[in-house]
């Protein structure tokens, strides 16, 4: 047996998926389960129905199902995005969005699985196509990134947490660790602001299915859940602004 690093539930929670540790002697799997969640007392499977072997790639770090259950997305420790078939188990396609050797550490999907978000240590986060994994936006931050969350429609913005490497925090201010929330336009890719609060690296943030609040955890021991102020929801850049009094639309 090794460990588990990563769980993820199909877009109609009828399939598990489970990142297995790569060990001395044992290779990274990604392993698949049809689930039975008709009633808490209905038995479930003991074998995978599908299981995969990551023996030509680096380590997987993270993995995630796609729309309508059709491919396996991944992310690697080398930061490579890879597509699977998620049916099949065969590899389908492999992208270099990141720097070489720095971890992908999150991916994220919009709320139709078409597109997702993943975070890396080489300090951006990256949107990407799901059908044809074309790196769609980038986003800059300046310290390495832990996570990133893409908000619900109407607004366009994407999170991203990370900061300090922990093992340097205690030696840190907050400001100088750069342990804020930054918020970017999900289109425009510019930074609009920053949230504050945490005392060291921020490790994980979500965003609530409403788009009415999100969350940080923080190696600092906190989960932090913030409710977006009107004016959130109000903001918009000008070229939003005249493209709304001009079609009458709202979003992007």
């Amino acid at each position: 047996l090794t460990s588990i690093r990563r769980c993820e539930f199909s877009e109609d929670g009828k399939r598990l998926l489970g990142v297995t540790e790569k060990r001395t002697g044992q290779l990274s799997n990604i392993v698949v389960y049809d689930i039975d969640n008709s009633s808490p007392d209905a038995p479930q499977p003991s074998e995978p129905t599908l299981r995969i072997v990551v023996d030509e790639l680096p380590r997987v770090t993270v993995a995630g199902f796609s729309y309508l259950s059709k491919y396996i997305i991944t992310g690697h420790e080398n930061g490579s995005v890879a597509q699977w078939d998620a049916k099949t188990g065969e590899l389908l396609n492999e992208v270099y969005s990141h720097e070489d050797g720095m971890a992908v550490t999150d991916l994220q999907w919009s709320a139709d699985r078409t597109y997702f978000l993943t975070a890396s240590k080489d300090k951006t986060a990256k949107l990407h196509d799901t059908n044809t994994m074309e790196v769609l936006k980038t986003y800059v931050a300046d310290t390495p990134l832990n996570s990133a969350a893409i908000t619900p429609e109407p607004t366009n913005y994407v999170i991203l947490g990370g900061g300090q490497a922990a093992m340097d925090v205690t030696t840190t201010s907050a400001r100088q660790g750069k342990f804020e929330a930054r918020f970017y336009h999900k289109v425009f890719e510019e930074e609009v602001g920053r949230v504050r609060g945490h005392f060291g690296p921020l490790n994980y943030v979500a965003v609530s299915p409403d788009g009415k609040c999100y969350c940080s955890g923080g190696e600092d021991g906190y989960v932090r859940v913030h409710h977006f102020d009107p004016p959130y929801f109000d903001f918009k850049f000008e070229v939003e602004r005249e493209r709304e009094a001009r079609t009458g639309a709202v979003g992007y």
